[in-house]
């Protein structure tokens, strides 16, 4: 039974496979006219590199992919996909690409309030349990979500379909998303009075205000929690503290200022919230393994040999 079901999906695989890869021929990113709708090519392995995840469905339709949050790694593959239910600082890594079998992904990013209008719409009870679980996992690929995200990519030969059919496809794509393993998950994370749920509303808070000083009492108090209680729920859910979560947006924003706005170093800490530039640049270097402009000026070098 096992290999009647491997075999279904590698011919579900095969048609999605050709059109990533005629749609990334000339680069490793496309960002689609589908709105939250990514395509990815690479045709070697790459370094462990940081980078934070979205609340997204991401699926390797080529190769493999390792994801490491804290201390736990999620390696994916064309027969698993990751689904991330709030932002997450990670590492990444592809694993398997090579010009004759390059990586090929896609991602899809997840609209918490659309999930949430889905599980109304679908009668799919909330959750109120008062267990908190990681913001990330990996489940395996059903032959449904891959003809739903076949679909969704086709609409991208006649760009005029879109606005009509992709939000009637990716409600799809949730409701696949809700009613499988890891459907739990997602609607812990919107169901209102869940600790998961408290834990979400404090990351909304994190990004929209991390350049703020950060009082880890007040976003308890905004929880609903104790402190000792809100710190076990944050890990539970994104296996950092707090405060290292602030960190990784800073260090990431401020990499995003040098890279796009040519801002130097020390403006760049400054504008996400550090005082001390000398704290910014050890920050900075052990998160993305350089001093800042090394890190950004390897970046452009990256930049330009991609386009050229």
């Amino acid at each position: 039974m096992r290999d009647i079901e491997d075999a279904s999906l590698d011919v579900a695989v095969a048609p999605l496979r050709n059109s990533i890869a005629r749609w990334t021929e000339q680069g490793s990113l496309y960002a689609t006219g589908v709105p939250g709708l990514s395509l990815f090519r690479r045709d070697e392995p790459t370094e462990l590199v940081s980078a934070i995840y979205e609340p997204s469905i991401c699926m390797v339709i080529q190769g493999a992919k390792r994801v490491q949050l804290g201390d736990e790694t999620y390696v994916y593959d064309a027969h698993h996909y990751l689904v991330t239910s709030v932002d997450l600082p990670t590492f990444v890594q592809i694993i398997e690409a090579s010009k004759e079998k390059p990586y090929l992904g896609l991602k899809l990013k997840l609209n918490q309030r659309e999930i949430l209008q889905l599980m109304v719409d679908s009668n799919l009870p909330q959750l109120r349990a008062q267990q908190t679980s990681r913001g990330m996992a990996t489940s395996e690929v059903t032959v449904p979500l891959l003809a739903a995200f076949q679909r969704l990519i086709d609409l991208l030969d006649d760009e005029k379909d879109i606005p009509i059919l992709a939000p009637i496809i990716q409600r799809e794509i949730i409701y696949r998303l809700l009613v499988g393993d890891q459907g739990a998950r997602l609607r812990q994370i919107v169901s209102s009075g869940s600790q998961s749920q408290q834990i979400a509303q404090a990351i909304k808070w994190l990004k929209d205000n991390f350049t703020q000083p950060l009082r880890i009492d007040d976003l308890a108090e905004q929880a609903r929690m104790s402190t000792s209680t809100f710190h076990h729920h944050f890990r539970s859910v994104t296996a950092l503290s707090p405060l290292q979560y602030q960190k990784h947006l800073r260090l990431h924003e401020a990499r995003r200022l040098m890279l796009a706005e040519s801002l130097d170093a020390a403006t760049a800490a400054f504008q996400v919230g550090y005082e001390s530039p000398s704290q910014f640049s050890r920050e900075y270097n052990r998160l993305f393994g350089a001093p800042p402009l090394r890190d950004v000026t390897s970046l452009r070098q990256m930049v330009a040999l991609e386009s050229t």
